[in-house]
């Protein structure tokens, strides 16, 4: 195979690759979106579906990563398109856990749905809502190779975080008020380690979107917002 055919072919087997990719990234989006819905409208079939589409996610997964793995080996692709299997390789194992934890959330919203509702001053709208537009924007990121939009969910992380250092204080306080509903409360606890956790991997999405743009490993760097200096 001369040069060019050689290229002509990685080009077509990058763009497949794309392609797969979008294929995963909107099922992940998808299951996440649809266990959110299961859990504000009390749905246990819809929550049961999300359950049974974890299995697509895992081979989805694991098709890509193969995909991936052959394009390296068989055409050696450098520069942009070495970096970018690259960090699409990273993505879909985050793509991959983000499905796992929509399963949790539906596994979760079918033992609450079974239950008396626990009144506590928790937003899990807000919450959720923060934690999709994260997921939304760090795919949409890679897809417009805009690192802005990528840098705008690294500094949505930060509030995802405080929210659940609320909950967590809320439900330490209920289960002391009570300690009947502990097992209830610690379901609570796991609804929102999975909507805290999809927005870490979220954030490590967009890192690594930020890496395929500009080239810069920002995943050791905390994001801070400036402290005013009152002397100024």
């Amino acid at each position: 195979m001369t040069g060019m055919a050689k290229r002509n072919v990685l080009h077509r087997e990058m763009d497949r690759i794309k392609e797969s990719f979008l294929l995963l990234g909107g099922r992940v989006e998808s299951a996440m979106d649809q266990a959110i819905r299961s859990l504000f409208d009390k749905d246990v079939g819809l929550a049961r579906q999300v359950i049974e589409g974890d299995e697509e996610i895992d081979q989805l997964e694991v098709d890509f990563e193969e995909d991936c793995l052959k394009v390296l080996a068989l055409y050696q692709p450098l520069a942009v398109d070495l970096r970018f299997i690259v960090a699409v390789l990273k993505i879909n194992n985050d793509l991959e856990r983000v499905g796992d934890l929509a399963a949790s959330i539906a596994e979760h919203t079918l033992f609450l749905a079974g239950h008396k509702p626990i009144i506590i001053p928790f937003d899990y709208e807000t919450m959720a809502e923060r934690t999709r537009w994260m997921l939304r924007t760090s795919l949409d990121s890679l897809v417009n190779m805009s690192a802005t939009m990528a840098a705008s969910v690294r500094a949505e992380d930060d509030k995802v975080d405080e929210i659940n250092r609320q909950m967590y204080r809320q439900v330490a306080q209920e289960i002391r008020n009570s300690p009947d509903r502990i097992e209830a409360l610690i379901n609570v606890i796991g609804l929102s380690r999975c909507f805290e956790r999809t927005a870490d991997l979220a954030t490590n999405i967009a890192e690594d979107v930020i890496y395929l743009v500009e080239g810069d490993i920002v995943r050791h760097e905390a994001y801070r917002v400036p402290i005013p200096n009152p002397e100024k």
